[in-house]
């Protein structure tokens, strides 16, 4: 799934910033890399390009810019802002993403959501933990040297205007989040909602105390290990971590709230509720750790949601246990209820054989062809048993029905799409609109037709935009404009519910693939094994 990360920089110095990109630099001190020589290593791999910049380097542009508007010339002054796209490790493999795509993705979302700022893009193929994950920098001066159109994530007019900063509120976040998760559904790519919180939350302070705490742990196991011995601890753990095992351990078997405390406590957590939200307070600390900076697993809603389910279950085991008579046998047996979704275990499709064998292949392509079938008959019977099919019959009926459940989410997704782009248009147009409001006030402003008809026509481009916007409305009846921070949570709502079908439609697609490659081995294997049945029946007689 694509992630967003924001940093800011006081750092004067916008060389620093493309250097960081070009070189090689230690993932916890974020110092150059040298080699042996004392120069700089340069990354393998990498692509990077600049906007606005005029044909100049990125430091000279920014840096002529600052001086030519007067801004950014004290310490205390943000010089630049940085955005990281990355993407999921699976989407290169999976989905096809390779560097190039993804920094021409990073160019059009620099370009259309940081217009009017000088920028520098760079993409690099893997993350400095090497985790596969492409990634995109995108570097901007925060001074903006054009004036711009007014975007959702703006607020107040100064935000378009040439000479004035870039802005990252809390709202510009959000907004540019839900962005990358419409460009990620818009590429077919892994995606998650990173509108409504994680699970897991793990800022950036606990990341690298767990790098950290991990290379000092790997330094101190490495004599052990060239002699023989076996590390007693071979991963480390943040002390969050660890909190998180222990409430995980205590709602596994906890089927009540006071019984989830009295579990924590043994642990020596302390669970404290304090208007509605929980927070967890360990023995090392005088302050307790709130749910929040947990994870949404460990707020209040999701707690009591897990015991109700451990009570539940808990009073349906306790129901489900006969009462055995005392004399003779019962004849119950017990029954395996069956599985809803097999292992993704990768089953491919049998090789035709002798079809292949006709078109010219050699002895050596048997051989293989003949080692693949029978792997892929034993995959496919397994998916077959773990389905819990008894007959083709039933296995045909499960893939018609999985066509159907992936169609019909595949409707529900196009019509939330459909109501989504409704709701871009009109945001476009209310914020055109609302850009329009100086000019149409100073023609209410003007004394005489004649002062109108001169101020209309000084103020032309305005008024055919107000004009067309207006159109706009009235053809779709909107007599009432919506509030527009209201109508940007309505855009996030729906993009949030569009992630959650995408998601779903995803994991149904696969699933319908999967068993549709079982459905054709089993009919090709059936249709293999029918020839030798009738040679059978007919030595016999």
């Amino acid at each position: 799934m694509a992630t967003l990360k924001h940093i800011n920089s006081k750092n004067a110095d916008y060389g620093a910033a493309e250097q960081y990109l070009l070189f090689e630099h230690d993932e916890f001190t974020m110092k150059p890399v040298l080699d042996e020589t004392g120069r700089l290593i340069p990354r393998e791999d990498y692509r990077l390009s600049t906007l606005n910049c005029g044909g100049e380097d990125f430091a000279v542009a920014c840096m002529r810019a600052n001086l030519r508007y007067g801004k950014n010339q004290r310490r205390e002054d943000v010089k630049s802002h940085h955005y990281i796209i990355s993407f999921d490790p699976r989407d290169g493999p999976d989905n096809g993403l390779t560097v190039d795509r993804a920094q021409e993705l990073g160019e059009k979302f620099c370009a259309e959501h940081f217009p009017g700022h000088q920028a520098l893009v760079c993409t690099h193929p893997d993350g400095h933990n090497h985790s596969g994950n492409i990634h995109v920098h995108i570097v901007i001066n925060s001074l903006r040297i054009e004036e711009v159109p007014f975007l959702p994530y703006m607020d107040r007019p100064a935000d378009t205007k040439a000479d004035c900063k870039h802005r990252c509120t809390d709202a510009a976040l959000r907004y540019f989040k839900s962005e990358v998760m419409e460009m990620c559904h818009r590429e077919g790519l892994y995606q998650i909602d990173l509108l409504n919180g994680s699970k897991n939350r793990v800022t950036d302070r606990e990341y690298w105390a767990q790098k950290k705490g991990q290379a000092a742990l790997d330094k101190q196991n490495a004599p052990m290990i060239a002699g023989g011995i076996t590390p007693r601890q071979t991963k480390f753990e943040t002390n969050k971590e660890k909190l998180r095992q222990v409430i995980r351990k205590a709602l596994a078997t906890a089927a009540s709230f006071d019984e989830f405390s009295s579990l924590l406590l043994r642990e020596g957590v302390t669970v404290k509720e304090s208007r509605g939200r929980l927070s967890y307070l360990t023995p090392d600390r005088t302050k307790p750790i709130t749910a929040r900076k947990l994870g949404d697993d460990f707020d209040r809603a999701a707690v009591l949601a897990v015991l109700e389910q451990n009570a539940a279950r808990a009073a349906e085991k306790a129901a489900a246990i006969p009462e055995y008579p005392r004399h003779g046998k019962t004849g119950i047996q017990p029954t395996k209820a069956p599985k809803t979704a097999p292992k993704q275990d990768g089953v491919q499709r049998l090789v035709d054989i002798e079809q292949k064998m006709a078109e010219g292949k050699g002895q050596g392509y048997e051989r293989w062809a003949t080692m693949h079938n029978l792997k892929q008959m034993a995959a496919t019977l397994n998916v077959y048993q773990e389905y819990g099919f008894t007959s083709p019959e039933q296995l045909e009926a499960a893939v018609d029905t999985a066509y159907q459940e992936m169609c019909q989410t595949s409707g529900k997704l196009k019509t939330l799409e459909t109501k989504l782009q409704g709701k871009k248009e009109l945001q476009q147009q209310v914020l055109a609109y609302a850009k329009t409001k100086p000019a149409r006030d100073g023609l209410k402003a003007q004394k005489s037709e004649k002062a109108r008809a001169a101020y209309r026509q000084a103020n032309e481009s305005d008024f055919i935009i107000a004009e067309a916007a207006a159109r706009y409305f009235k053809a779709h009846g909107i007599t009432k404009l919506p509030a527009r921070k209201a109508l940007q949570a309505e855009i996030e709502q729906l993009i949030s519910e569009k992630d959650g079908l995408y998601n779903t439609y995803h994991e149904q697609k696969q699933r319908f693939k999967e068993l549709q490659t079982v459905k054709r081995n089993i009919d090709q294997i059936l249709r293999r094994e029918e020839p030798h049945r009738r040679k059978e029946q007919s030595h016999e007689r």
